[in-house]
């Protein structure tokens, strides 16, 4: 095993019999700092000031010989390199000496060639001891999760030696959802500002992306069964478009992340840029007797409308294999099917009288019968169920409407009806505000609505919110991070664990400097610097 002499020139022995000198090393194996920064905070974690060197030449990833997973799983062997660069800057994976420090990981259960899902396990254990490291974990997803915690282990002195403390993890998410929510139809997002937020998502531990794809004012997804919706509705065709390349792309780039990948195609709201491309989709408005030019929500009554949103969906259904599809549902104007004899006669002839709400619960169920039909599970806005609309009990709600009070109080409602419930009004972090917000952020306690245990166990989770008015790619990552680091935190770690503003200011801004160096342009969180801005100099 390794050794340490101490004395103005400190010799760090490996075994090989290999020396190397570092002129006042500043290390000792009892009193070097443990990794503060670990975020999200680990639900079981301690730590020693005993330490072990890291050498770039003399460290390496490797599976445990009784590991379901060997090489060739193209979600481990993909992340041996990308953690070896990230926690070795400039350098990449390559062979080391058999008597090097390894992190031996060892998987029960394959899986390497799948997809998460909503069930996916991640939780993980693991130990840095002896010299050596062990990483067990169900699943790849787990053992993703804490290549991650092992990736933050480890830190670098004033002389930019590497070492990581003695240490012992046990951890796994409370929520299973945690997501981030990109708008990429107010403002495209180029597939690479995509990626980057996934890097950053899975650094912060989040494994879902809700890909808002499309709404009222662009249409990208290029759909290879309605070519015209992203060739019309799109703001250029060939520039601002998704292709089926450019979508797989980013469904395998989540995929190695252990990141799902949940598309929204928001209906029957929210579509005046399907209509460019697709007749008689939407609801002419009408001035009187007479149409007005305009258009609306979608048309309900037309049997034209479901025969399309059918092919639609089930091309969606095949292009992402996630088992959930967002449909939408939120913020319906009925003032366009007000206008429309059409529809005032449609509305008379099924007994609706006056009540719109009950012409949007019969578009909702016909789509939700579709993607039941489909074997997906719908995920819709809380709008359909403060409408009082009839959807299946397996549907997932997002609540994402007003303060603590209003929004404890509808999941509470909610559950007690047996639903899913995702939590996103506290974390809608396009609103900006002056100062440190993500203290708000942080502060949310997502399970403090009134119900019993099992209403409680209906709360899987919650996301961030990046709608697309005021940002780009220009802006994008620094607008997210590290304010959603807070509510990653929030998702992932032990409530009582994580109560203090202050200790979470500290691990924070250590964190936000990290992220920083891997290239994550992620906003100072309060006044102060990050050390390797002057590294070099």
């Amino acid at each position: 095993m390794s050794a340490l002499c101490q004395n103005k020139k400190t010799c760090l022995k490996f075994c090989t019999g290999i020396s190397v000198y570092f002129s006042f090393v500043l290390i000792a194996l009892h009193g070097m700092p443990g990794a503060q920064g670990v975020w999200p905070m680990p639900q079981k974690m301690s730590q020693t000031s005993e330490i072990y060197p890291l050498h770039v030449h003399r460290f390496i990833f490797q599976y445990a010989n009784d590991s379901a997973a060997q090489p060739g799983c193209s979600v481990l062997d993909e992340a041996f390199r990308r953690y070896f660069a990230l926690i070795f800057p400039g350098y990449s994976d390559g062979k080391a000496p058999w008597d090097s420090f390894a992190l031996v990981v060892n998987v029960q259960s394959g899986e390497c060639n799948g997809y998460p899902d909503e069930n996916s396990k991640e939780n993980y254990y693991l130990l840095v001891s002896d010299g050596q490291g062990i990483l067990k974990a169900e699943t790849v997803w787990g053992a993703l999760r804490g290549l991650e915690t092992f990736s933050q282990l480890v830190q670098q002195d004033d002389d930019e030696i590497y070492y990581i403390n003695k240490t012992e993890i046990v951890d796994f998410p409370r929520f299973l959802f945690r997501g981030i929510l990109l708008d990429t139809s107010r403002h495209f997002l180029p597939v690479p500002a995509i990626m980057e937020t996934l890097d950053a998502m899975a650094y912060n531990k989040f494994n879902v992306f809700h890909w808002h794809i499309v709404d009222d004012p662009s249409f990208p997804y290029q759909s290879y069964s309605f070519p015209d919706l992203s060739d019309k509705g799109a703001y250029h065709r060939f520039t601002h478009v998704y292709t089926q390349t450019d979508v797989q792309k980013v469904i395998e780039y989540a995929r190695l992340r252990g990141i799902r990948v949940l598309p929204e195609f928001d209906s029957p709201g929210h579509t005046l840029s399907w209509g460019n491309g697709q007749p008689d989709l939407l609801t002419p408005c009408y001035k009187g007797d007479v149409p007005s030019g305009t258009f609306g929500p979608v048309n309900p009554i037309l049997n034209s409308t479901y025969e399309f949103m059918t092919r639609l969906l089930k091309e969606v259904s095949v292009v992402f294999p996630d088992s959930y599809i967002h449909l939408g549902g939120d913020e319906v104007s009925f003032t366009c099917w007000k206008s429309n004899p059409q529809i005032r006669a449609f509305m008379q002839q099924m007994g609706f009288g006056g009540d719109f709400s009950k012409l949007e619960a019969f578009y909702i169920e016909n789509i939700v019968n579709i993607t039941t039909a489909l074997n997906k599970t719908s995920v819709l806005w809380q709008d359909v169920f403060d409408n009082r609309e009839k959807i299946p009990n397996n549907t997932v709600l997002l609540v994402w409407r007003g303060t603590p009070p209003k929004y404890y109080s509808e999941m509470s409602r909610m559950t007690k009806a047996g639903y899913r419930v995702l939590l996103t009004a506290p974390w809608y972090l396009n609103h900006i505000s002056y100062g440190q917000d993500w203290r708000a952020a942080y502060s949310v306690k997502p399970l403090n609505f009134t119900g019993t245990e099992e209403q409680k166990k209906l709360m899987i989770g919650g996301e961030v919110c990046m709608w697309g008015e005021y940002v780009d790619a220009t802006n994008l990552m620094a607008r997210l991070w590290p304010r959603a680091s807070a509510a990653a935190e929030r998702l992932w770690s032990d409530e009582e664990q994580t109560s203090s503003l202050s200790k979470a200011y500290d691990r924070l801004t250590d964190f936000r400097c990290r992220l920083v160096r891997r290239g994550i342009r992620a906003e100072p969180v309060y006044v102060g610097y990050c050390k390797h801005e002057y590294k070099g100099l």
